[in-house]
């Protein structure tokens, strides 16, 4: 059974094998999100923070500021290795993100090459009336 703690903006948390949010798609729950995914990886997760930064960030430019999501964090086997998956479900199934070559003038753009520099592997699981779109990272020694 899963222990649940709900967070100062409401979210609900699940205990480990894994991390599960629901929240609403706006900036400031980025910071906080950032925060309960320390908490579940430990300090050493950069690549992790900075997935589901970029990750919510872009539900918010591109499906809307207040969108519903589910995050889900868990580690993983590979034959590669030991990973951290990052999901973000978002109630648009049309919205698909789309890898630009930002150039150095560009002021946006940056966050799916972010995303491909750092994860392992990264795609989208498109469903009837949602999407998940999900990376997979090297797990960090603490």
């Amino acid at each position: 059974m899963h222990h649940q703690t709900p967070t100062a903006a409401g979210a609900k948390v699940v205990s480990p094998p894994e991390l599960a949010i629901e929240l609403l798609a706006v900036p400031k729950a980025v910071p906080e999100l950032r925060r309960a995914v320390r908490g579940y990886a430990g300090a050493a997760c950069s690549e992790v923070q900075l997935c589901v930064s970029e990750l919510l960030g872009n539900v918010i430019r591109h499906v809307g500021e207040g969108t519903p999501v589910r995050v889900r964090v868990a580690r993983v086997a590979r034959v590669e290795g030991v990973g951290i998956r990052v999901e973000v479900t978002d109630p648009d199934p049309r919205v698909l993100p789309v890898l630009l070559h930002a150039t150095g003038a560009d002021e946006s753009g940056r966050g799916l090459v972010l995303l491909d520099a750092v994860a392992r592997r990264w795609g989208v699981a498109q469903g009837a009336a949602s999407k998940t779109v999900w990376c997979e990272v090297e797990a960090e020694e603490a």
